[in-house]
């Protein structure tokens, strides 16, 4: 069975996301929406065409003989319509403008949402990572324990041991059992979460690849300024702040526009046959008992036209003053957007910074452990130490490792949020191959 590494894993949220889709589907429409907003620029065509009948039919009878007589008529009206907006004060190219920014918003959201689902599904890759590596420390710990017991048995029978020790060993070995049982459950909880992210189902049960440890980065030598400076132009949000002030602008403008004239032009042709037909029984006169008439007929205009608005209620002041309002709000969303961006650049800087110096702790809390239960686990066994310095040694050498294992999956989370927080997701390590 093959095992996904975390770029597999990463691919196969993107595609199969439920949000990627929605976010695909969104900016299409706006594109759509976009393209709709220019067809004003474009004549309206219309065509029309209708068709009529009709018939009477009237008989008398009288002593000198009966008379009869009928007619029918039937006719078509076909007709073609023209409706253009020539010259609207820019009110066309606001409401363009508008909808393109609109387009602009839901291409950066999709965006979004993509560096959204990567961060997610590295983070808890991460954290199923980390619980993968608790599962085998502590595995390791159960070993540790079963050879303490096993020394403290051997003592008991040889007679230099105590049935108390013996028995704290084995009360030990069982809190370590327990200990692995819960670091399984948090291992399959992690696993979880990690298949939530990617938006698959849960009963996939795809293989998770173990990503093999490397030796973090340093801390970066750049100053916070520099790399909020060259964030800014790059987060998600402040970008799409930026085109929501723009949309809203244009609004402003449009809602301008309409307290001035539009130049329209209105042309129209249409054709008009029709045909009658009259019987009459007997004959009238020289007449013929029949008698067929039929026609047709063109005819067309052009206008060229002003509109000029007059009054509406206050209906044009009350929605510029909307518009205006929304300009407003959006310019101040854009300098909150920048606010918060450097805010949250300069929290997962400091977070990454921390985890890179806890590690590099962790890593040495974890070399003074194994020294410490090494040399503690030997006295035991030669007769000169304690039961008690043994499971003290056993159990802050577990909790040292989990310390290294859990350090270095923050120190991976930290640097992806940071990547999320400059906009630059690309960096996420996906494969660290650090050294």
């Amino acid at each position: 069975m093959h095992a996904y590494e975390l770029p597999e894993l990463i691919d196969l949220a993107e595609s199969a996301n439920p949000l990627t889709r929605i976010a695909w589907n969104d900016a299409r429409n706006m594109a759509l929406a976009a393209g709709i907003a220019k067809s004003a620029y474009l004549p309206q065509l219309s065509v029309a065409a209708m068709g009529q009948y009709a018939g009477a039919q009237n008989s008398r009878s009288s002593i000198p003989g009966a008379s009869s007589t009928g007619g029918t008529g039937h006719g078509t009206t076909s007709a073609l319509s023209l409706q253009w907006l020539l010259f609207d004060f820019g009110g066309r190219a606001a409401r363009v403008e508008a909808a393109s920014q609109a387009s602009v918003v839901a291409n950066i959201g999709f965006t979004a949402v993509h560096q959204q689902v990567i961060f997610d599904v590295s983070v808890a890759f991460y954290g199923y990572q980390a619980a993968r590596a608790r599962v085998a420390t502590t595995g390791q710990g159960v070993g540790n324990a079963a050879a303490i017991l096993a020394a403290a048995q051997s003592r008991y029978k040889h007679g230099i041991g105590t049935v108390i020790e013996v028995a704290q060993a084995n009360q030990n070995r069982a809190q370590a059992k327990l200990a692995l049982i819960q670091a399984q459950g948090a291992e399959s909880n992690s696993y979880l979460a990690l298949i939530s992210a990617m938006g698959i189902s849960p009963l996939s049960k795809p293989m998770i690849a173990e990503m093999p440890a490397h030796t973090l980065p340093a801390p970066t030598s750049d100053s916070i300024e520099q790399i909020v400076s060259s964030a800014i132009a790059r987060r998600p949000d402040v970008l799409s702040a930026y085109a929501a002030e723009r949309i809203n602008l244009a609004k402003v403008k449009a809602a301008e526009s309409e307290f001035l004239p539009k130049v329209f032009l209105s042309a129209n042709g249409a054709y008009n046959t029709g045909s009658s037909s009259i019987s009459a029984i007997p004959s009238i006169g020289q007449q013929l008992p029949t008698v067929n008439l039929s026609g047709g007929r063109y005819g067309g205009s052009v206008i060229v036209g002003v509109t000029i608005p007059l009054y509406d209620g206050g209906l044009r002041q009350a929605v510029l003053a909307q518009a205006r309002n929304d300009a407003d709000s959006a310019s101040t969303r854009l300098a909150r957007s920048r606010e918060e961006a450097v805010r949250q650049i300069v929290v997962a800087q400091n977070t990454l910074q921390t985890s890179l110096s806890a590690h590099t702790a962790a890593k040495e809390l974890l070399a003074a452990a194994q020294t410490t239960y090494d040399a503690a686990f030997d006295a035991y066994g030669q007769g000169i130490g304690s039961v008690t310095d043994s499971l003290l040694a056993q159990n802050q050498l577990l909790a040292a490792r989990n310390a290294a294992a859990d350090s270095y999956s923050s120190a991976l989370s930290a640097a992806a949020a940071l990547a999320l927080a400059t906009g630059s997701v690309a960096s996420i390590p996906t494969q660290p191959d650090w050294r």
